[in-house]
């Protein structure tokens, strides 16, 4: 007996070894491995479709009202899929906007707000939605809201989370980076990286060191053409870019959900929305900065699927 419980010792810590230098030596692909595992937890499938010149890869599960979620600048898809396994009964659509993630990058196109709110558009309509809920984060809200404005028979309701385009009488630490002639969503090494991550979370999200070079490995890689994104979107250009304009326009119901300790659009823009607004509901989250769905994803996920139970 004793031989045998020390055999399977030997066996546990063989395995345990194995696992720790497959981790080691091959972290792209147990990144991935988890990347594909929080997909299956949220019941999701990547897809993806040609619209045009640009072929738009998305993540799809789920049965119900339509939801289509759109990230923020730099992001992807997956920035979601934490958020997408809490709430229950609902069909997702979870593109990479077009020019991030797996989406095409094309150069001779443009990537201003408003080509993007028509690349979407003929996204849904390549899916055949005809009317369905959207929600987005960041530069996603801002389409979001844009897309409402532009396109009201659509939409049942607009969630805008931490949305750019917004102003408000409070610089943050963003904004005042940007006067400086420094623009943290640009990161170059990996001390920048650092910052921008903690300007994003209010504490870091956490992840592996491996995970972490990865992620930053993406960004660095996409420098160029996100510096092209930014360029064209202008988002602090506030004749050009604020969202003020357009709100009245919305007849959707909106949801208002902000983190109170978000360093990159202040919460102050909050009263903004609510003043331009006709029909809204207004969440705050507490010790939650920029990107509430990977930093508070059930509590996010709560407060959304509250908000469409009132409205339906």
């Amino acid at each position: 007996m004793k031989r045998l419980l020390g055999y399977g010792l030997i066996v546990v810590v063989a395995a345990f070894i194995l696992l720790a230098a497959f981790y080691f030596l091959f972290p792209e692909s147990v990144f991935k491995f988890a990347v594909d595992a929080q997909r299956r937890s949220a019941d999701l499938v990547k897809k993806e479709v040609q619209v045009d010149d640009h072929r738009i890869v998305y993540l799809e599960g789920g049965k119900g009202e339509t939801v289509v979620l759109l990230h923020g600048f730099g992001c992807n898809k997956d920035f979601w899929t934490a958020f997408a396994k809490y709430p229950k009964g609902y069909h997702w659509i979870i593109p990479d906007l077009p020019g991030f993630g797996e989406s095409s990058q094309v150069p001779t196109d443009r990537y201003d707000r408003e080509s993007q709110v028509e690349r979407i558009d003929r996204f849904v309509k390549g899916l055949k939605l005809d009317k369905f809920h959207m929600a987005g984060n960041s530069l996603g809200g801002a389409i979001t809201a844009t897309y409402g404005a532009k396109h009201p028979e659509k939409v049942l309701t607009l969630a805008l989370l931490d949305t750019s385009g917004v102003p408000s009488q409070k610089k943050t630490e963003f904004v005042m980076e940007l006067e400086k002639g420094n623009n943290p969503l640009l990161p170059q090494n990996m001390d920048e990286f650092d910052r921008l991550m903690s300007l994003v979370y209010v504490k870091p999200l956490p992840m592996p060191s491996s995970f972490k070079k990865i992620l930053a490995a993406d960004w660095f890689a996409h420098r160029e053409f996100n510096k092209k994104i930014w360029d064209e979107c202008q988002p602090f250009n506030a004749s050009k870019y604020s969202l003020l304009p357009i709100l009245p326009m919305i007849q959707a119901p909106v949801l208002i959900l902000w983190g109170d300790q978000d360093k990159l659009f202040d919460v102050g823009s909050v009263a903004s929305l609510e003043k331009n607004l006709k029909n809204y509901k207004t969440v705050i989250l507490k010790d939650t900065g920029h990107c509430p769905i990977m930093e508070k994803p059930e509590e996010t996920a709560k407060a959304y699927m509250d908000f469409l139970k009132e409205k339906i």
